[in-house]
């Protein structure tokens, strides 16, 4: 259904885009202007009375009335009273109106009286921008029968709808009790999620990929020197499936920490083959990572190149068939037969860094596969809704068993924590110590870098330090990695870095970062099977939230926890951030309703 050009701006201010949206602005509370028979304590009244007399006050108004229908006198009091009530409210004047009473010294008594037009009805009121007059206007005109079911929604769904807008007494008088009853809050949770899935669904772009590759991974898995895992196998067949469409494919591969997304990129490369692939990653110390291990896994005869700020201008790419790079592929001439563009770590690119990425490689209309891989699962509800937009895998087993113990600190464990630091030191293990700041702050009652760094420089040997501001930042690291025994870093380090030597990871002040944050920190150890450690140091060590993170290293459960503690943000407008989006639908406690709208959309014949 289409909006009158009348009513559109008025819409708009609403932030109304399909009359679902304007059957989704639900009530928040109903006036009943049906004309009381009795008065009862502390609640709303419907009047017909007459003044009889007025006495003024600068910042307030009394008034005597006369309710003939009740032969009763009561008294009312309107505070801030403006020029308008000064003219209606005059002697003998006749009203109907509307206000709370109380007994007052056991005399009756309505506060703040609204004189309203018409008695006998119930009117909604609205929280918008609009009068509720005009928005019940509007849901009369556009929240049809047919226009919900254009919408999707049967005759009994609409009825439900048009009960909470055009409510019988009985209706109010319950809602007016205890709110919306089980059955009608049921149906607003899957009336919210419904409308969200249709429009993810409608963001859902297709275009004509720029070649069906229909490359062989198999001899590449077959050279490998380990068995890839069951998911890893099973990931690579569905982005076979993809790439093999005359579609371009778009999907997202979620891997815990650690579980091996590296190997399924280099299988990918080789389903693209004879095309090019593409590759960006976030940080020139992960795309110099990968690129070694590109050189060691994937066939001699393929020609692989690193592209980062340092690298060669002015280089012809075109001789290569795997181009691996940071964000300085932007800057660059790409070739024009790349089929497939890839993102590591996706989360770490802004989304006009990503789509710039591949669109400079699209042919016109003809866009190139496209493969995200993150290493930040989300939870079984978010990633149900956006799989209406993009197809998502999930890489849920890891290649080596993860074996780490998470111990929750505090100042008194700190002679502890030093025997164990030196024990790893002497096994010729490394040990990442992430502080909440770099220098010292008035507001956190932990120490920075600053205020630390000459402690374990004084005490330890081989001590490295950087930080987010740190220019040298992945000098830094990559020295470590080589010959360092402790290094000090804020939480730069969460992502994508190879440490095969780090034991254990001291997180301080953990309280201050999300789950999810902290699972990528703790995944940094253990990456090949080494026995881990991480320590969380922290002032409150009967935290929930902290001992729950304790209990589980299973990255998508910690998503299912790090939900429940945060709560999702919209979906439709960006990434996922904190901050609660939904009024109504719950993504911790409701999937059920969550499946039940998805199978109805999918089933809707429109």
């Amino acid at each position: 259904m289409n909006f009158l050009e009348e009513d559109r701006e008025k819409l708009h201010k609403i932030g109304v885009q399909t009359p679902l949206d304007l059957a989704l602005i639900i009530p928040h509370k109903y006036e009943d202007y049906t004309l009381s028979t009795s008065l009862q304590e502390d609640h709303f009244a419907t009047l017909e009375a007459t003044i009889e007399d007025r006495h003024y006050h600068p910042k307030y108004m009394r008034l005597k009335l006369y309710a003939p229908r009740l032969n009763l006198r009561l008294n009312a009091i309107l505070f801030h009273p403006r020029k308008y009530h000064y003219e209606k409210f005059t002697l003998s004047s006749t009203h109907f109106l509307y206000g709370k009473v109380n007994l007052h010294n056991d005399q009756w008594q309505m506060t703040q009286p609204q004189i309203i037009v018409q008695a006998g009805i119930i009117l909604p009121k609205y929280k918008t921008r609009l009068q509720s007059k005009t928005v019940q206007a509007l849901i009369k005109k556009y929240m049809t029968q047919e226009s919900m079911r254009e919408e999707g929604l049967d005759a009994k769904k609409w009825e439900i709808l048009h009960r909470i807008h055009f409510p019988d007494r009985d209706f109010v008088q319950a809602f007016q009790k205890e709110g919306f009853d089980r059955t009608t809050l049921l149906f607003l949770k899957y009336l919210e999620i419904y409308n969200h899935l249709k429009k993810l669904s409608s963001k859902r772009v297709r275009f004509e990929s720029i070649a069906s590759l229909q490359g062989d991974a198999t001899p590449f898995i077959k050279s490998l020197p380990f068995d890839l895992t069951d998911d890893q196998r099973s990931v690579i067949k569905e982005i076979q499936h993809d790439l093999k469409q005359p579609i371009a494919a778009r999907r997202v591969i979620m891997g815990d920490v650690g579980s091996g997304k590296t190997m399924v990129i280099f299988a990918s490369v080789m389903l693209a083959r004879p095309y090019r692939s593409i590759l960006m990653a976030p940080t020139t110390v992960l795309a110099a990572q990968i690129y070694e291990e590109a050189k060691k896994f994937l066939p001699k005869t393929l020609k692989i190149t690193l592209v980062t700020n340092k690298s060669k201008k002015g280089e012809d790419l075109s001789e290569y068939d795997f181009i691996i790079g940071t964000h300085a592929l932007l800057f660059r001439d790409l070739p024009d037969d790349i089929a497939l563009v890839m993102v590591d770590e996706q989360h770490r690119f802004g989304t006009k860094q990503r789509s710039l990425i591949e669109k400079l490689v699209s042919q016109g209309e003809k866009r190139p596969h496209y493969l995200q891989f993150s290493a930040t699962p989300i939870p079984r509800t978010l990633n149900m809704m956006q799989s209406q937009m993009i197809d998502i895998s999930k890489i849920q087993q890891t290649p080596f068993p993860k074996d780490i113990d998470t111990l929750i600190i505090g100042k008194k464990s700190f002679h502890d924590l030093l025997a164990h630091i030196r024990s790893e030191i002497e096994k010729g293990n490394q040990i990442i110590i992430v502080y909440p700041l770099v220098q010292e702050s008035e507001t956190i009652e932990y120490q920075s870098i600053d205020e630390a760094r000459g402690y374990w420089e004084k005490n330890f040997e081989k001590v490295f330090v950087t930080h987010g501001k740190d220019k040298e930042k992945e000098e830094v690291i990559a020295q470590f990695a080589k010959e360092g025994n402790i290094l000090l870093a804020t939480t730069l380090i969460e992502v994508g870095v190879s440490l095969p030597k780090l034991s254990t990871i001291i997180l301080v002040a953990p309280e201050r970062l999300g789950l999810a944050t902290l699972h990528q920190l703790r995944g940094r150890v253990s990456r090949n099977g080494l026995k881990g450690y991480c320590f969380l140091f922290t002032h409150q060590p009967q935290s929930k939230r902290l001992k729950a993170f304790a209990q589980t290293t299973d990255g998508f459960e910690i998503a299912e926890l790090d939900l429940a503690y945060r709560q999702s943000g919209d979906l439709l407008r960006g990434d996922i951030q904190s901050g609660k989006h939904f009024k109504w639908f719950d993504p911790v406690t409701d999937e059920k309703i969550l499946r039940y709208a998805m199978e109805e959309l999918r089933n809707s014949p429109l």
